[in-house]
């Protein structure tokens, strides 16, 4: 019944909007979608294999020796999102002069994706786990009012080696991305320490 709604709002601000409320109801009535747990702190990150908005191939094993923040989310072009999305463009610089790619996933489509970075201006990259195999494999795929399927906001840090350094449940869009930053050079400055 929902893609029919959707299907006749013919006007793009409407359909927006619609999407906005049904986002901002997930925080409200989510249950899990999938009986994995989320991998823990030190353990192996999962691998996925997914497009970006630009319909090019992406696995996690493209990132090894790298600092990654692969930041998962509900929908393109909802409130939270938005705000999540423009504070770590807006820190991008920061980010890159710790050498940390940012990854975004949603289970939105490729298209989507194409137009949240365009009309955002969005510097790095969101990943399209349209079959939804990626967020049920970092546990963070939820069930809004029992019809909808979406991703939880919760964002994990990925080591050079490829095991899980950090994970944030369920958090709060707005400050968010000065927290990564803050927990990334904490990270950093631990892990040089140990060489």
């Amino acid at each position: 019944m929902r893609p029919t709604i959707l299907k006749t709002f013919r006007f793009p601000k409407l359909r927006t909007l619609y999407m906005a409320v049904l986002a901002s109801l997930v925080t409200l009535v989510v249950t899990p979608a999938f009986s994995a747990a989320a991998p823990a702190v030190g353990s192996a990150a999962p691998a996925f294999r997914l497009q970006d908005q630009t319909g090019a191939w992406h696995q996690l094993s493209d990132y090894s020796g790298k600092w990654v923040v692969l930041y998962f989310y509900p929908k393109d072009q909802t409130p939270g999102c938005t705000t999540q999305a423009c504070e770590l463009r807006d820190n991008i610089f920061a980010f890159r002069k710790l050498q940390a790619t940012i990854l975004g996933v949603s289970v939105d489509d490729v298209a989507s994706h194409k137009e949240f970075v365009e009309k955002h201006g969005l510097p790095f990259t969101l990943l399209a786990d349209s079959t939804k195999t990626t967020a049920k494999s970092y546990g963070v795929l939820v069930k809004m009012m029992g019809i909808f399927e979406l991703a939880q906001r919760d964002t994990f840090i990925i080591s050079p080696d490829g095991t899980i350094a950090q994970h944030w449940e369920n958090v709060d869009p707005k400050g968010h991305s000065a927290l990564v930053l803050a927990e990334l050079e904490k990270l950093q400055a631990s892990a040089a320490a140990k060489k």
